[in-house]
């Protein structure tokens, strides 16, 4: 019995995007003709445009929790990946990634940091570090929870099943796969129905794309994901990523 052919940057053997933990697929499959790539699109459209929404709608008009919201989606995308013959999940979690890839994911996020950090300071200065300064206590907390109950499942949807399920739409053309992944992220955060966050995920959205395309490491993702999620709720961005503050798209501070 062979094993799964050799794949190199997020590509198989012959170039086209998918995610590490994919298997060899059938030639219907890994390249689909119109039919099941109309499929796909209208699948991907679904998920990740009409679900956000629906979520936004249950969270503000039901009150239902935002965890709860998200459950529906994250039970489904679990299943079909476990029941997925050409998926892996050992695969997909033990790739390993270089060592320089931590230097890369640290200057890039200490760019960031400093670069976020001076406008904040700028622009929003009774709420630079206003989490750590005032409430200690939840800042800890969220700096202990965001990685395990939030990006877990974030990179899970938008990098693992993303790549998986959608890298045949896209062939060979890698950047427009980065690009879509990277700005239906940001559409998911509408939920928060702020701009900010829309926008700004939008952005590392991409970059985490192009990190997981690159490296087909979930874990590197993962790190690198959750850096940029303790700067937002350090330097006093969190209030935009907080769905008990955020109705009606006022932008207030998280108190």
């Amino acid at each position: 019995m062979h094993g799964p052919a050799r794949m190199e940057g997020g590509q198989d053997h012959d170039g086209s995007v998918r995610a590490a933990g994919t298997l060899p697929r059938a030639r219907h499959i890994a390249h689909p003709k119109t039919a099941r790539r109309l499929h796909l699109w209208l699948e991907m459209v679904a998920i990740f445009v009409l679900g956000p929404l629906a979520m936004t709608y249950a969270i503000y008009e039901l009150r239902v929790p935002l965890f709860a919201a998200l459950m529906p989606v994250l039970v489904g995308v679990s299943t079909f990946l476990l029941l997925d013959r050409t998926f892996e999940l050992r695969r997909e979690l033990t790739h390993p990634f270089a060592a320089r890839e931590i230097l890369s994911i640290l200057f890039i996020v200490v760019l960031g940091a400093a670069a976020v950090g001076a406008w904040v300071a700028e622009h929003m200065p009774r709420e630079f570090l206003s989490m750590p300064r005032e409430r200690p206590h939840v800042w800890r907390r969220v700096l202990f929870a965001y990685p395990v109950l939030s990006v877990l499942a974030q990179e899970f949807v938008y990098r693992t099943f993303f790549f998986h399920r959608y890298g045949p739409l896209f062939g060979r053309r890698r950047w427009l796969a980065i690009l879509v992944s990277g700005l239906l992220f940001g559409f998911g955060h509408v939920i928060f129905k702020n701009w900010v966050a829309v926008a700004g995920t939008a952005l590392t959205g991409v970059l985490f794309a192009w990190r997981y395309e690159r490296t087909r490491s979930f874990w590197a993702v993962w790190i690198e994901h959750t850096l940029w999620g303790w700067l937002v709720f350090t330097v006093g961005l969190g209030s935009y990523f907080y769905t008990g503050v955020s109705h009606g798209w006022k932008l207030r501070f998280w108190r």
